[in-house]
């Protein structure tokens, strides 16, 4: 790419399609929907992509509810909860991020996770995967989430890192939203729950990466 970025004193993540692929154990949630309501399973490419948008998505999309019909919240509870029993049975760091980890710590340098994943799966998945990030903001930590960029300010404050300096690394549109508000680098992944309608070369980021491996090869040529 013909534009450079200076290289990054702390990284950024968004959590699901970015550091952790959890769609093996939220597709099994929504499957259990479908099978509560007597319905079948559905392809796993097919909830792949919706993962990103969170539960409610999900429900719409396992049992073709929008978030205000009289049982939407019946049925993202029972998702939830389903979920919330393993969060971590199938979930895995995408091929080579483990790698980045260890080289980004020696020496040791700031890293995090913004994620608009509420604290009550996203510290559990954490612990169970032995992740160690220097700040971890979640869905409820403050009055906004992402697309707001006051969770990346505040991730970057418990660093100790000016915002400039940080990239922030994600799979959706508010990803990068975010991160171009919190005056952060912000940087695409093409190997995230991509829904098949979007374009990811129209996101406003500053940096593009189709795979794990592409993005973990540039990092590690700045140590």
């Amino acid at each position: 790419m013909s534009v450079s970025y200076p290289a990054p004193r702390a990284l950024l993540f968004d959590l699901d399609g970015t550091l952790v692929d959890t769609a093996p154990d939220l597709a099994r949630a929504t499957n259990e929907l479908r099978a509560h309501h007597g319905l079948a399973p559905l392809p796993y490419p097919q909830i792949r992509s919706q993962v990103s948008n969170g539960g409610s998505a999900l429900v719409t999309l396992a049992l073709g509810l929008a978030s205000e019909h009289v049982d939407h919240a019946a049925a993202r509870a029972f998702l939830l909860d389903a979920y919330g029993r393993d969060v971590a049975s199938q979930s895995r760091l995408f091929d080579g991020l483990e790698r980045l980890l260890e080289a980004w710590a020696v020496p040791p340098r700031g890293w995090g996770i913004v994620t608009n994943k509420p604290r009550a799966y996203a510290a559990p998945l954490i612990e169970a995967l032995q992740l160690m990030p220097g700040a971890l903001l979640c869905a409820d930590d403050l009055p906004v989430k992402k697309p707001a960029p006051e969770p990346l300010w505040e991730a970057a404050r418990r660093l100790s890192i000016a915002p400039a300096e940080c990239w922030y690394i994600g799979d959706h549109l508010r990803d990068m939203e975010a991160a171009r508000s919190a005056g952060m680098t912000a940087v695409a992944v093409g190997y995230g729950y991509i829904a098949e309608e979007d374009d990811i070369g129209r996101w406003p980021a500053d940096l593009w990466f189709e795979t794990p491996q592409e993005l973990v090869g540039a990092l590690i040529r700045e140590l």
